[in-house]
Order: C-alpha cells, then structure tokens, then sequence
C-alpha cells in the first residue's frame, strides 16, 4: 500500500500476506447503463485503466521492514538479557535497543489501529487476531513453562501474562480505546498524563500487566495521530546521516549508565516505588524515557528501507515470530544453555546474536505463517453474526 492509501488494510500485526482485492459484482459485470456506441467511422474510447489502488491492495514495504527488523531487535535483545552481567558492551546494546525496539512496534501499530472504529467487522479482527491468539499461547506458555522449567503446578491465569503474551493483552485494550483517542483534543498529552500517574501508582497491580498497558500507551497514541507525511520526514538521505551521530551517542551513554541504571526502567512494567526510587523520579523517566524512544525511533525508521527487499515478506509474520520464539528464549535459560563459560566470551556473544537473527527469521516465514494461522488468525465465522451487508453483497455476486 502507498503512503497515501487508507490504512485499514495493514491495521494490524499480524497481518496475512498481500492479497489481490477481489471485484466488486457492478465492476466485474458489464454495465446496462453503458455509454452509447461511437458513430460510424469513429474507434470507440478506450476506457481508463484502473489506478494500482483501485485494482489491487497493496502493502507498503516500508513498514513491513520496519517490522521485520524491529522484531530481529526484539529477538537479539532476549538472547543478549543473560549476557549482561558478563559484558558491558552487551549491556550498553541491550539499553539501546530496549529504549525503541517496542516503541517502534507500538507506534506501527497504533498507525495502522487509525481505521479502527468498533464496527462488527473490526471487533471480529479484534477478537480473532489478538484476543483468541491472547489465550492459545498463555495456555501454551504456561503448560511449556510446566514442563521445561519443572514447575507442574504453575497456574493458568488469563490475567496475568506471561512473558510476550502482555503485548497482546495491551494491543487488545490500545485498540478498543482508539475511538476515544480520535475524540479527545489533546491525546499525546493526556495519553503521557496517564503514563506518568501510573509510574507513581504502586498499588496498580499486575492483572493484564496494567502498567505496561498504560506506560506505554502513549506510544500507541502517538502512532494514531501520525500521518504519512511524518514518516517521509526521515525517510530521506539528511535523516539517515544524522541518525549515526545520534545512534552513537545513544550507544556512549548507555554504555556509562549499564553499571548505574536499573534496566528494569525500559519495561515500563513497575512504578518508580517498586523499582526502590522516590515516586518523583516516575514522572522524570517516563517524560525522559518518552523523548529518548521517539528520537531513536525515528533514527531507526530513517534506516529502514522504502523498497521491496528479501525480507519485506516476513513483516507480515512479525506477531509469529514474537510468540513463537518466546518458547526459545525461555527455554535456553530453562535448560541452561548459557552456562557454558564460552557463549560469554565475545565470539560466543556474537555466535548467539547470529542464531536468535536466525531464528526469528525462520520463524516469520510465510511456511510457518501457514502451519500456525488456525492460531493466530482463526477465521471463526461460525462464532459471529453474519453481517447483512456482506450477506446481501455474497448473493450479488453469486447471482451474477
């Protein structure tokens, strides 16, 4: 899809792969009102030929790219965490990259939630590409967490998440608000208000990793109210050159502050209280952290390419890769892979880099879309009301 084309068909992460839109029934049949023919001696006029836009759906490679790469980042990001004591360059990446991989996936995402409007046909997306993929896998992970980690009597608890499942469970409820963000005057703001009295709230709990939910809601926000001519601000040559700079001295002050800061800050997961500092200092790093992952991520998106790559086919598996390699990743510290003292040597860092670049990979693949869509995309018709207006198109078509 062009920059200027409606989102709606690129709404959501888990997106199928590219389809050819299909025919409405008065443009596939011929028309009883047609123009009269052309007088005698005369070629009759051609017709106009359909825009791209108007003959087919497409994608926009650049925000496949965008969500191929953000995800790589996710992967290497879980396979350096065990790393980190051991090596402070690995750390300073892990700082790094934990300060915009998400945002960047969030914004992405609240971009493409623009259309979203709780009809009957969204809510069933919803519900089948977010929620019914919410259960499945904190099912799974709970039962592979019973047996990987010989822990058999882990509860199941749709409302607490486990490990990646939060980011469906926030996605869920992002998209539901979306309705009053596209309301309100003032969303970016009040989005950050709300941000910031829950980094000072300790008593928020963990029932669907609240404070996840509204820390990083803001990032949601911003996505909603982007427009495509802010994406073409840094998709040009000037942005690239100054996103090194920056990128730079993103990596020298996360490289100073790896030994001095919690990381823990980068999750968003816990109030200013339960990570042991003053209830001031919340609303400090939220606005601080908020800034520092909008920069970033523009200097990331100002390095994703616009064109058609090897890889922009995988940006429609990113939500398959993001659950499926959770089993990995827990399970190398469940099994103990990275006891051996050479994976923390720097050709052993570098080994495990590679491989989680590897993985993920495969895991977003069109063959593994396939073998998993009956869990993350479900059709489920047989769970919903038939919509009469596309009743009423489907025997419009059949009759022609």
């Amino acid at each position: 899809m062009s920059e200027t084309a409606r989102p709606q068909d690129q709404w959501h992460i888990p997106l199928p792969e590219a389809r050819t839109a299909r025919p409405s029934p008065t443009a596939a049949a011929p028309s009883r009102s047609a123009a009269p023919s052309a007088p005698p001696g005369k070629e009759p006029a051609s017709p106009r030929p359909a825009a791209p836009a108007e003959s087919a759906r497409q994608r926009d490679s650049f925000f496949d790219n965008a969500k191929y790469l953000a995800i790589l980042l996710v992967a290497m990001g879980h396979a350096w965490e065990p790393l980190r004591d051991d090596s402070r360059a690995a750390s300073a990446l892990y700082i790094t990259v934990y300060t915009f991989h998400m945002p960047a996936f969030i914004i992405i995402s609240g971009y493409f939630s623009r259309s979203f409007d709780a009809g009957p046909r969204r809510i069933q997306r919803l519900v089948t590409g977010i929620a019914v993929p919410y259960v499945i896998f904190e099912v799974a992970y709970t039962f592979f967490k019973r047996w990987a980690d010989d822990d058999p009597t882990y509860p199941i608890s749709l409302m607490d998440p486990w490990y990646l499942t939060w980011f469906l469970a926030a996605l869920f409820i992002w998209r539901l608000t979306t309705p009053l963000w596209k309301t309100v005057r003032w969303p970016l703001p009040l989005a950050l208000a709300i941000a910031v009295l829950a980094a000072v709230s300790p008593d928020i709990g963990d029932d669907l990793d609240l404070q996840r939910v509204l820390q990083f809601m803001p990032f949601f926000v911003l996505g909603l109210i982007l427009k495509p001519e802010h994406f073409r601000l840094v998709r040009n040559r000037r942005a690239r050159i100054l996103a090194l700079p920056v990128f730079a001295t993103a990596l020298l002050c996360a490289y100073w502050a790896a030994p001095r800061m919690n990381a823990a800050w980068f999750y968003r997961r816990d109030s200013a209280q339960e990570l042991a500092a003053p209830g001031w200092s919340g609303a400090v790093m939220t606005l601080a952290l908020f800034g520092c992952s909008v920069l970033l991520v523009a200097c990331f998106f100002a390095w994703v390419p616009g064109r058609r790559t090897w890889f922009t086919v995988l940006g429609a598996g990113t939500l398959y890769g993001y659950l499926l390699h959770g089993f990995l990743a827990k399970g190398s510290r469940f099994w103990g892979w990275y006891d051996p003292d050479w994976v923390h040597e720097p050709l052993g860092e570098i080994a495990v880099t590679v491989l989680a670049g590897v993985v993920i990979t495969a895991l977003c693949t069109p063959p593994v879309q396939r073998a998993f869509r009956f869990a993350m995309e479900p059709r489920m018709r047989w769970a919903f009301k038939q919509d009469a207006a596309q009743l009423a198109r489907e025997r419009g078509s059949s009759r022609t």
